[in-house]
């Protein structure tokens, strides 16, 4: 960061599980996931580094535009705004799936709100809500929705 004018800048880990910087000009940070980067090869933690010290040194009025992407290909980082789908990921403890077709939704938090499966029905179906495991054991979430499932089960629904 120093190399590149970022001397008065701090780097921080986060807990981030679906990016893998960010650059937060009122703080002054530039943030990497500590969930993420472990899993990353070296060149792509480079670009990473590289992607969020691009929008650091333009400012935060340009996003992706083009005058960041010039940034971005002059400091050697990759000038897409997102990551290859095809990189590791830390997997979800929370994974929901349709009893008819076996789709799978996965969540990092315990899902707020009664879904049933879209892969199988347009509207929502009571027979296609998903069923919930919590770390590969059957789990029933609380909360919400425990009592928006108590409210479908009352009106006739699942």
């Amino acid at each position: 960061m120093d190399a590149h004018g970022l001397a008065d800048w701090r780097l921080e880990l986060d807990h981030a599980r679906r990016r893998a910087g960010a650059c937060r000009h009122p703080r002054r940070t530039i943030s990497l996931s500590a969930q993420l980067i472990p899993l990353y090869p070296e060149e792509t933690v480079r670009g990473v580094v590289l992607h969020e010290i691009a929008h650091a040194r333009v400012g935060a009025a340009h996003g992706h535009d083009a005058v960041w992407k010039r940034e971005a290909r002059r400091l050697g980082a990759p000038d897409a705004a997102r990551l290859p789908g095809s990189l590791p990921a830390p997997a979800a403890p929370w994974v929901g799936t349709c009893p008819r077709c076996g789709a799978q939704r996965r969540l990092f938090a315990a899902p707020r709100r009664v879904v049933a499966c879209g892969a199988c029905a347009r509207d929502f179906r009571p027979d296609l809500v998903l069923t919930w495991t919590h770390e590969g054991v059957p789990a029933r979430p609380g909360g919400a929705y425990a009592r928006e499932l108590a409210r479908l089960i009352r009106g006739g629904r699942p």
